[in-house]
């Protein structure tokens, strides 16, 4: 069957290159749609989805785009129009797969008309400009390939072709192995699980148990994409209840942490009403390594652990846990579904087994005591004598959201 992959980029400039691309896709046996959001000078030839057409969606008149020598505003209109373009080619089905070529403006335009789009449709960025302060904007929580073309997207030599042919076969592949977005469907009942690796032995206990109940399991490393990839795909209908080990993303967030995932991080799940239990990994601990910008104020709890050259872990200071805290309750508070607190008294991560600097049961008792003083909904709390990573943790969060399952059923 014959697919559509749709092409942004600025015929303007590189229509010879976008050209090519084009052809190579069809040459693959797919439907090429070339979309032109040329801001500059007008184009060499006429695209499929002109100029003209991208900004009018966007309310604006091409000449005044021409015409303006605001970049930041006219680069907004086109990617305003450029999104409402793909979302209509989208409801059409007449989008398959999507490519950007070209430069950085170009990938940032391109990453963004992606992130509009579901869970599983190809999406690939080609540009010569894949730095890495770039890159981790373009991705954000979605599904995109990036690919560094090394050269300049630049007159067509040898050595250029040879890359946009590679391009023309990588979305081409992806879209002939790609199942329909909208069939995509995981068994019920699913759920979601975030860990990383203070939470390791936990996490396998909870999988274990999950997969003997009849569950199917999807882990999520809580580093601060796949966390909110997972909230994306929860927003988008994917699984029946989520098992939050580590929902620390948030309390990053707001400190500048190396994990942070947005403000917006657990809002997912609470919206749609699925069931959640929740433990409190690494709410209590953060990042204080070479990479963290601001880890002097950190190291200078003294509640400091080295774990290698470039990483260490420290305690948050105790009015950051306050402000963390009711973070935390305002996301609870907002939660349709229902929704639990495992709590381990012993240590909420591997780190903080006895003996460890970062072990402090009472600091992290503010946290919960500053939590529940503002809560609005009645939020079980479930207390288990242990460490998180001891077994007793992992079967109190999977009981709990055993037992909710359940009550959904009926």
């Amino acid at each position: 069957m014959e697919k559509k992959i749709v092409i942004i980029g600025t015929v303007n400039t590189k229509g010879d290159q976008l050209g090519f691309l084009k052809e190579r896709i069809e040459s693959r046996g797919h439907k090429a749609i070339l979309m032109d959001i040329s801001m500059g000078g007008r184009p060499a030839f006429q695209a499929d989805i002109t100029p003209e057409e991208i900004a009018g969606l966007a309310g604006k008149n091409i000449e005044e785009i021409r015409a303006s020598k605001d970049r930041l505003t006219i680069t907004n209109a086109m990617t305003a129009g450029a999104q409402q373009k793909a979302l209509d080619l989208l409801s059409q089905d007449k989008l398959h797969g999507i490519v950007v070529l070209g430069g950085v403006t170009m990938a940032l335009i391109g990453s963004q008309v992606m992130s509009g789009l579901p869970f599983g449709i190809p999406k690939v960025i080609a540009t010569p400009a894949a730095m890495p302060a770039y890159v981790g904007k373009w991705f954000g929580d979605n599904d995109i390939i990036v690919m560094q073309l090394i050269m300049e997207v630049a007159g067509m030599n040898d050595l250029l072709k040879n890359a946009i042919s590679q391009v023309a076969g990588a979305i081409s592949g992806m879209v002939d192995e790609a199942d329909d977005y909208k069939t995509l469907k995981l068994p019920y009942p699913s759920v979601a699980v975030t860990q990383l690796g203070f939470s390791d032995q936990c996490a396998m206990y909870v999988e274990q148990f999950l997969t003997e109940k009849g569950y199917h399991v999807y882990p999520f490393h809580a580093q601060g994409i796949s966390d909110r990839a997972m909230d994306r795909l929860i927003s988008q209908g994917f699984f029946d209840s989520v098992i939050e080990i580590v929902p620390a993303g948030l309390i990053e967030e707001r400190f500048k942490g190396n994990r942070s995932a947005g403000m917006a991080r657990l809002d997912a799940a609470g919206e749609r009403g699925i069931p959640q239990v929740w433990a409190p990994c690494c709410l209590n601990i953060t990042g204080a390594g070479i990479t963290r910008t601001n880890r002097e104020k950190y190291l200078a709890t003294g509640k400091v652990l080295e774990i290698d050259e470039m990483r260490a872990m420290a305690r948050f200071p105790r009015d950051e846990l306050l402000i963390g805290a009711q973070l935390y309750a305002e996301k609870l508070n907002k939660a349709k579904g229902p929704i639990k607190l495992v709590v381990p008294l012993r240590g909420w991560s591997s780190l903080e087994r006895e003996g460890s600097p970062l072990l402090d049961p009472e600091e992290d008792q503010v946290f919960i005591e500053e939590l529940k003083k503002n809560l609005r909904i009645p939020l079980e709390i479930e207390e288990v004598d242990c460490n998180l990573e001891d077994i007793d943790t992992a079967r109190a969060l999977v009981e709990s959201l055993d037992t909710y399952m359940k009550e959904e059923k009926k």
